[in-house]
Formats: C-alpha cells, structure tokens, sequence
C-alpha cells in the first residue's frame, strides 16, 4: 500500500477519536500543576507529589483491569474509560466554580484519570491490532505519533489562550468535551467484534481466543441462542493472581521486549520526573508568563510531526532494530540542557533547542517500538501486555517524580534537573546492540 493509503473506514474513526482526546489532552496542558500553582498556591513538593500520586495510585487501580479487558469487548471498555474521564474532570470545574476546589480533589481526580487511561489504552491497542493487517500497524502508528504531535503543537497555545481569556479550568473544560468527541467516534466504528474466551478455571496458560464465529450459536458469549431456549450468558471469572502477571511474564520473558521495556520505562520516567521541576522554575524564579512557558512546548512539537513521518520510511530502509537503536541513543543526548534555561528570549529559545531534538528522535522511535509491540504479542495477551507496560511506566514515573521532588527541595530544582540529565546519558547501556535486537526481532512483521 501507498505511504497515504486508507487504513479503512473503521480504522478512521478510532484515528479520530483519537485525534479529539489527544488534542483536549495537550489543550489542558499541565492543567493540575497550573491550577495547583495559580490557585492554590502549591510549590516543588506538592506540585511533583500531585503527578507522582495521581500516577502511582491510578496506576495500582488499573493492574487487575488488564485481564478484566482482555476477555471483554473493547469498544465499550474504550468508551466508558471517556465518560470516566469525562465526568472526573467536570468535577473539577464544578468545585472551582463554587469556590471548593482543593488539592486533595485534584489528587482524586488525577488517580481516576490516571487509571481510566491505561484501561482505555490497553483496549485501545487491543482494538487496533483486531482492526488491522500486521504489515499496516507501523503505517497505522506513524498516523496516531503524527496526530499526536500534531495535537501538541496546536493544544498548549490553545490552553493558554483559554487560560487567560476564560480563566485556570477552561482548558479542563475543552479537555472533558474531547473525552465526550472521542467516545462518539468510538461508538461509530461498524465491524463486529467478540471478545477472547475466558480461561477456564484450571487452566494455568492464557488460552486463544474462542473459535467460534461471532454468528455461531454457540458463542461463549451470547450464551444458547437456540429457538425456544433461555439461559444466560456464560459468567466470566474475576481476574486471578496469575492472570495479572501474565503481562509482564510476556514482557520480561521475551528477549526484544524486555531490553526496550526496561529503556524505555526508565527515560521516560526520569525526562517526566523533570516536567514538574521545570514548571515550578520557568513560572517562578524566571518569570516567565503561563503563555510563553506553553510555547516553550508547543513550537518544538513540529520536530513530532517530521520524526513520525521518517519513522516507516526509515524503518523500512534501514531495519527496524537499527532504528529502534540509534534514536534510543540519540533521543537522551539533549534532556540535559534544560539545566542551563534563563531569563528571556534567548532561555525561551534554548528550551525550544532541546525540546526539538528530544522530539525529533522519539518521534521515530515510539511509533516503530509500538508496532514491534503488537507484532510480537499474541493476541489474547494484548490488554494485559499494553496494561503491564503502562502500570510500570506510570508506576516508575510517579517515584521517579516524588523522588526528584524531594531532590529539588534539598538541592534545588536546576540541579535536580542536570542530574536527571546526566543519568539518561548512560540509559543506552540497557539496550542491546542492534545485532542482537535483529536476531530477536527475526521477522519483524511490523516494519511494513
């Protein structure tokens, strides 16, 4: 297929729905820690323990909903996760409104946000490798990295227009209306779907999906449709201990997955555990305006949209292990930089500088890593894979967070951030050389 093939009908109403979610996402850009620094007033340590919390709670809340989703419909799993969202942050303009917003809400409601948004990502993944061909999730991923820069680009000034037009909870306000657009165009999405047969009870393995058609009558889960006869749909299990674990056995036990795991979790763990950190410093010491520390993030974005259109070209090229490789390097060579930002236009720009280049090489990195992702799980291990991979991501991003809170308070925020800098120098240790990534990759269906 052509680079700007369709990727059919289907695949283009998850495409915008999630389009909508991600632009409301980078609209209410940092919206909790604005709000917890122009409302109430927070500094350092709160502000790091509102992401760390929120992150690390909302994360332990979505462990047993991995084998939960993965033998349910994922649609309406994905749908309800946007109401969820939805309906957690009206909350948080309906307190401001009424004068009893607090800190403890904010940290309520980011656990809830939290959680709903491994669960929809898990049934998202899950969704779209049913949705598409093996050969088109490279190309399918590419589209969503490009809309997600594209969305970062517009958002943030977006935001900080609403915020100082309309006021701090505008921007949560956009971002529950996209949850509301996002569950709409889920719903549009026409092709039939069955959920994986639960595991039987003495079963110790995570079996294949069910054989039988979504027309059969015998469906496990329809239950006897034959004339005349009532019974009710067969009862799936509660989550067991072994079924939450299968995720990270997939993930631990496979020798690709596990190196990049391993990278990954800790890169963006210590380049999130900074966002905080940077916040506090830009807003306060530096003096720079809600506006301008929005453009800071927003104008880099465009280097999104040029490393998600090079990712399957370059991948096809040159391999996807090599990729994979040299933008694992290249991407954390810049996140150090961000300890030498000033005052005024020339720190602006130096921000700008860093961002780019961090953004450019993950760009090509993360859309080739998600395709190898789904290519090398099987099916019925999708939701709990996906659910594994986000706990610990947001699990190490919430102590690496509260940590670097801590840090900042006692060295200050500027060389929190340098020693963040320093360490992700040395995290290309954890991948292997990319001979060895290409004999474990083997086919590597999702180069495309």
């Amino acid at each position: 297929m052509a680079g700007g093939a369709s990727l059919g009908r289907d695949f283009g109403w998850l495409w915008g729905a999630y389009a909508a979610s991600t632009l409301g996402t980078w609209i209410a850009f940092n919206a909790f820690p604005l709000l917890a620094i122009t409302v109430l007033h927070k500094g350092s340590a709160e502000v790091a323990a509102l992401a760390a919390v929120g992150a690390a709670v909302g994360a332990a809340v979505a462990v047993p909903l991995g084998p939960w989703v993965e033998f349910r419909r994922k649609r309406p799993v994905m749908i309800a996760m946007d109401l969820v969202r939805c309906a957690a942050l009206l909350s948080v303009a309906g307190a401001y409104a009424l004068g009893r917003l607090g800190y403890g809400h904010l940290l309520v409601v980011a656990v809830v946000v939290a959680g709903a948004d491994i669960t929809f990502g898990a049934a998202s993944g899950a969704c779209l490798k049913a949705l598409l061909r093996p050969e088109d999730l490279l190309r399918a991923q590419a589209r969503l990295e490009s809309t997600t820069w594209t969305a970062t680009v517009l958002g943030p000034p977006l935001g900080g227009a609403l915020f100082a037009l309309l006021g701090p909870v505008a921007t949560v306000l956009a971002d529950a209306v996209s949850y509301l657009l996002s569950a709409a165009g889920i719903r549009a999405i026409g092709v039939a779907e069955t959920p994986p047969a639960p595991p039987a009870p003495s079963a110790s393995s995570v079996p294949l999906a069910s054989p039988a058609s979504p027309a059969s009558p015998a469906s496990p889960a329809r239950g006897d449709r034959r004339p005349g006869v009532r019974t009710r749909p067969r009862s799936r299990p509660l989550p067991r201990l072994g079924d939450l674990a299968v995720g990270w056995r997939q993930i631990l036990g496979h020798p690709l997955l596990r190196p990049l795991f391993l990278n990954t979790v800790l890169v963006n763990g210590l380049i999130m555990a900074t966002a905080p950190l940077l916040a506090v410093l830009m807003l306060g010491p530096l003096g720079f305006a809600p506006w301008q520390y929005g453009l800071a993030f927003a104008v880099p974005c465009v280097g999104g949209l040029v490393g998600s259109r090079l990712a399957r070209p370059l991948a096809a090229r040159y391999g996807g292990h090599r990729v994979l490789r040299v933008a694992g390097v290249l991407r954390v060579c810049w996140p150090v930089g961000l300890a030498f930002v000033h005052p005024g236009v020339t720190g602006l720009l130096l921000v700008m500088g860093v961002e780019f280049a961090l953004i450019v090489c993950s760009a090509v990195f993360n859309p080739v890593l998600a395709a190898h992702r789904l290519g090398l799980t099987a099916t019925d291990r999708v939701a709990r894979t996906l659910t594994a991979w986000s706990v610990t991501a947001k699990a190490s991003v919430a102590a690496l967070t509260a940590l670097w809170g801590l840090l900042a308070g006692v060295v200050g925020p500027r060389a929190a951030i340098a020693l963040a800098g320093v360490l992700l120098l040395a995290t290309p240790l954890l991948l292997p050389s990319a001979d060895r990534l290409a004999e474990a990759a083997g086919g590597e269906g999702g180069e495309g």
